[in-house]
């Protein structure tokens, strides 16, 4: 007995000619609708992965840091002691980056200098991030006459020169690493105050801020819990540019002598001891300090450029 022929039996014959490609459509689409959607954090690494500027900008930070915690630790030569007879010997097999007006190594010298300058841009950045959450966030949640009390403080702050004040705090107090860096945030945490402020008071009025007051959740809560990781994109963008500042404020510091003084490595130091050896022709003891002051506050620039598109949720696709 001959099997009957199911009358519902699809083949390319008995369907229209769209229907396959209507058939691929909805396939693609649950497909889409099946696979996990990206969180943000994840999502904007994606984006940042794109920017090849911004990510060369990071392989050089990262490639940075790690010279300047390792290269001296295998350096055959002391950053503080130099041989007389071996000044000014140009770059070579034996001194990568040639020899200074004393005998010391460049090399050496170069990434000691880059640990002073790391350390005190990321130490002047965490404190300015630090006092700039708390105020900016208190500020910006309260509101009211506590906002401007608080807001009056730092626009009185913010009409201040920054250099005036870290030049004077210098001349009164002794220059070393700790007063460059409380120089460096007296007034420095103004501006993430301010950035912090606008982003509270624009997150604390949405619904899931406003359910959690009406469920009594304490402030401190709220403001740890809910406004903060919302704005985390622009803190995080506004620390790669204070990094930067901090750099060459105390490079330009110890270049007219009230930071790091010598015989200790600083990137200013060391430009500022070559300035009588370029006009001798000895360009490498300038050259490369200048070089890593100038390209490091470029890749943490062209980071925060990248991070800021990264990070804008208006971006997002």
């Amino acid at each position: 007995m001959k099997p009957q022929k199911n009358p519902q039996h699809i083949t390319s014959k008995n369907v229209p000619d769209d229907w396959f490609t209507w058939r691929g459509k909805n396939t693609v689409e649950q497909e889409l609708v099946a696979r996990p959607s990206l969180s943000y954090w994840q999502d904007a690494w994606r984006r940042l992965r794109k920017n090849i500027l911004a990510m060369s900008g990071l392989v050089f930070l990262i490639l940075l840091i790690l010279f300047a915690v390792f290269a001296p630790v295998f350096s055959p030569y002391e950053v503080d002691t130099g041989v007389l007879s071996e000044q000014y010997q140009p770059p070579s097999a034996e001194h990568w980056f040639g020899t200074d007006g004393l005998g010391r190594d460049v090399f050496t010298r170069t990434w000691y200098g880059a640990r002073i300058s790391l350390f005190v841009g990321f130490m002047a950045a965490l404190i300015d991030v630090t006092i700039g959450i708390i105020w900016g966030g208190i500020s910006g949640y309260k509101g009211g006459r506590t906002d401007n009390f608080m807001m009056r403080i730092i626009e009185i702050l913010y009409g201040l020169p920054y250099l005036l004040v870290v030049i004077l705090l210098l001349v009164v107090f002794k220059p070393s690493l700790f007063t460059i860096i409380v120089a460096l945030t007296v007034t420095g945490w103004v501006g993430m105050a301010r950035i912090v402020r606008g982003q509270v008071m624009q997150i604390k009025n949405y619904e899931f801020v406003l359910a959690s007051k009406s469920f009594g959740t304490k402030t401190p809560r709220i403001i740890r819990k809910n406004l903060l990781p919302n704005s985390m994109g622009p803190i995080i963008v506004q620390m790669t540019l204070t990094v930067p500042s901090a750099i060459f404020a105390e490079a330009f510091l110890s270049f007219i002598g009230l930071g790091i003084s010598s015989p200790n490595a600083s990137w200013g130091v060391m430009a500022n001891d070559s300035l009588g050896a370029i006009l001798s022709g000895n360009w490498w003891t300038l050259f490369f300090p200048a070089f890593f002051i100038s390209f490091t506050m470029f890749a943490f620039n062209v980071l925060g450029d990248g991070l800021q598109d990264a990070l804008d949720p208006k971006l997002r696709k």
